[in-house]
């Protein structure tokens, strides 16, 4: 068994290879609706071949994606390419083994429900879940294994992008943690406002999250730039880079 396990998100969409005991490859590339089947399968060969792995012995394949326009060549690399018709995140008759207890559970992204699984699954609830991508997402998973709502807030690296388009003196800047909390120049002084900006919104509504709703959660943090964030978040108790695809390999296994 070798299981391909996709998560397209807004900015990057993640490759990862399950052999049936462990996560033996995981590759990222950036988000493209417009790249095809064929495209994707030349790129994904080479870098399994690379790494010592046989496309060829690809025996199943789940797909979560935010971005509906991607997924008809996603769809087609596994049928195409791998002769394997892939469960989807989202479709009818897929079993996710999470309950939505929102006002509005069509509206809530595939990448949120798989994460709150893959959480439920080694943590014990009630949990929030901090989601660093694109948007950062805090998301609300109760000990009885049900989605319950959240919080949704700009990335850290949407906030960047936006601060230098529009502030024509204001230069891009790597996200790091500053040495001080006041800089002494522009890029330390914008290291510090971003970094130590995001650190006080996580730990802010993680406070408020708790205050309004008495419960005691484990914190979760996960996605692209969460590790950046262990040791100065007060409130984060756990950091996670395989939420996702612990979530999307869950889903595989209900649904095998």
């Amino acid at each position: 068994m070798m299981l391909l396990a996709i998560d397209s998100g807004n900015t990057n969409t993640l490759f990862a290879i399950h052999d049936g005991k462990n996560w033996v490859g995981e590759w990222r590339i950036g988000t493209d609706a417009t790249r095809t089947a064929d495209e994707f399968a030349v790129w994904f060969y080479q870098l399994m071949n690379m790494a010592g792995l046989d496309f060829k012995e690809i025996t199943d394949c789940v797909i979560s994606t935010v971005v509906p326009q991607s997924l008809f060549n996603m769809r087609n690399l596994a049928r195409r390419h791998m002769g394997v018709e892939p469960i989807i995140i989202g479709e009818e008759g897929v079993e996710i083994g999470i309950g939505v207890r929102i006002d509005q559970p069509q509206q809530v992204g595939a990448d949120r429900l798989v994460n709150a699984l893959g959480a439920v699954t080694k943590y014990k609830g009630p949990l929030i879940i901090i989601d660093s991508g694109t948007a950062t997402t805090f998301d609300i998973v109760s000990a009885d294994r049900h989605f319950e709502g959240g919080v949704i807030a700009p990335g850290i690296n949407l906030s960047m992008r936006a601060l230098h388009e529009a502030a024509a003196q204001l230069p891009r800047i790597e996200i790091k943690k500053p040495d001080h909390v006041v800089g002494k120049d522009t890029v330390s002084a914008m290291q510090s406002g971003v970094f130590w900006g995001y650190i006080g919104l996580i730990d802010g509504l993680v406070r408020q999250i708790r205050k309004e709703d008495g419960r005691d959660f484990t914190v979760i943090g996960t996605g692209g730039v969460a590790s950046l964030f262990e040791g100065s978040s007060e409130t984060i108790t756990h950091y996670d880079s395989q939420l996702t695809i612990d979530g999307l390999y869950e889903v595989w296994r209900l649904n095998k």
